[in-house]
């Protein structure tokens, strides 16, 4: 037999005299390292780092701290990691948490608590509504519809307020640390995120959202109703609004027209972080979850280290460039391999 023939099922010869390019193969690597392992790696970095940097870091009351640092964030961010995942977004949920608290702090005093925590959960949803419809029904682009529904409730919040600071009458509960020295506002988080978790992994729905995201006109063929589930993730997307407006105002104890500026930025940000995709079809609450880790805990360490707070909006808006490039890259390498 000659040196040129191979015996079927050679695969180790053909390989070898066949070899992959060394840059190609590199590639293929690296696009098959889950995003959430170097997620993992990065914010282990990060604790080790700030650990060595601050003796208060690494205790049970300051990991409770970052808890509920990130737990009105955390609470919008699963509703935006629903959305993102079917190729949408929802940038009005700032000016929805401040709408939310506005509603509450107004009307306690002449409702009560409990009518005004019900109209307040109502006006949440009631921006998730309108948001459905004008991307579902009229056929607006989700981008521009939300931006417009921030600045109008901004301005209704800081019109119907008179730009005041209002306080909250007997509405403490976030305050409570019911299990383990944890606070309120952090087990609410972790429920949130537990039931995003197994809703978006384990339902019909939340199956036909990563088909929406991945091929929305696909997922229509297969009979998926993408509109109606879509005006769905909207109507979601202002419960976890009214919950986060409930929380923040129990945390602070009042509501102004600035409540909730920059949290649309930080939630999106904690969700591309945590390797969702812009393009939809891809993600999940458990990479939000690393995410919002990260952004929390480097917002502490800094804290921690008395870096002054400009300078941690800027490491945050660096994050989030720097995810949103290596998610850009990671889809190239994909499509490369394909």
């Amino acid at each position: 037999m000659s040196d040129s023939t191979v015996e079927p099922g050679s695969a180790a010869v053909a390989a070898d005299r066949n070899p992959a390019p060394e840059g190609r193969a590199d590639r293929s690597a690296l696009a098959r390292i889950p995003n959430s392992a170097a997620l993992v790696v990065f914010l282990i970095l990060e604790i080790a780092f700030f650990s060595a940097n601050s003796p208060y870091f690494l205790n049970w009351d300051n990991a409770t701290n970052i808890l509920t640092a990130i737990s009105i964030t955390g609470v919008l961010a699963a509703g935006a990691t629903l959305l993102l995942v079917s190729g949408q977004f929802d940038l009005s949920v700032g000016s929805g948490v401040g709408f939310v608290g506005l509603l509450l702090v107004k009307l306690q005093p002449e409702l009560g608590t409990a009518q005004a925590v019900l109209v307040a959960v109502a006006g949440g949803v009631a921006i998730g509504l309108l948001n459905g419809f004008l991307v579902n029904v009229l056929g607006i682009n989700a981008l521009i519809t939300t931006l417009g529904s921030l600045a109008i409730f901004r301005g209704l919040t800081l019109a119907i307020g008179k730009g005041q600071n209002i306080a909250a009458g007997d509405f403490g509960w976030a305050l409570a640390r019911p299990f383990l020295d944890i606070p309120a506002p952090a087990l609410v988080f972790l429920a949130v995120a537990a039931v995003f978790a197994l809703f978006m992994g384990f339902t019909v729905y939340g199956r036909e959202m990563y088909a929406i995201g991945a091929n929305s006109n696909a997922a229509r063929l297969v009979g998926i109703r993408v509109k109606r589930n879509l005006f769905l993730a909207f109507v979601i997307s202002g419960l976890c609004m009214a919950l986060a407006g409930l929380l923040n105002t129990s945390l602070i104890g009042s509501s102004s027209g600035t409540t909730g500026t920059g949290l649309e930025l930080a939630a999106v940000t904690a969700v591309i972080l945590g390797g969702t995709s812009l393009q939809g079809g891809t993600g999940g609450v458990l990479g939000t979850i690393v995410g919002l880790l990260i952004v929390g805990v480097l917002s502490n360490g800094l804290t921690l280290m008395n870096v002054d707070s400009s300078w941690q909006q800027v490491a945050t808006g660096s994050l989030l460039i720097l995810a949103v490039a290596f998610d850009r890259f990671r889809a190239k390498l994909l499509s490369a391999r394909r």
